[in-house]
């Protein structure tokens, strides 16, 4: 709002049409200022809970006494490894592709994956050539 505010744009309400120009500002910092003072409120107010809660005895982060299971994490790792795998499966004949169009490098291939809009496995839409090499490791090429 800071930013804004001081760009010098005009401010009108949709709700109060009448008001803009100065007043318009003027009812903006103020509304920002409001919120300002509410944030600093909550953060004290967050801060003395947590205090008292503590002084209570109560523990404050850390394990809330779940524990997964060894046999539970293997499961979860091995679910990411047949994602990957799956995925760099998905990419091989993209990939094959641009090989046989000259783009060789793990740069341009990952360029080209992202000129095509084929997103990342976490669904960024930039490509890194570290990303590329981990895909081809996974396909074995």
């Amino acid at each position: 709002m800071t930013r804004l505010l001081d760009s010098g744009v005009d401010v009108r309400f949709c709700d109060l049409p009448k008001i803009e120009g100065p007043t318009g500002r003027f009812i903006l910092q103020q509304m920002a200022s409001v919120a300002e003072l509410e944030a600093g409120f909550i953060s004290d107010r967050t801060k003395k809970a947590l205090k008292a809660a503590k002084a209570r005895g109560k523990k404050l982060g850390g394990n809330r006494g779940v524990v997964i299971s060894a046999e539970a994490r293997r499961a979860g790792v091995d679910a990411v490894v047949a994602r990957s795998v799956a995925r760099a499966a998905d990419l091989k004949p993209t990939i094959n592709e641009l090989r046989r169009s000259g783009v060789t490098s793990l740069a341009g291939i990952a360029e080209a994956l992202t000129a095509k809009g084929i997103p990342t496995a976490r669904g960024g839409a930039r490509w890194s050539a570290v990303q590329v090499q981990r895909v081809l490791a996974r396909i074995g090429s």
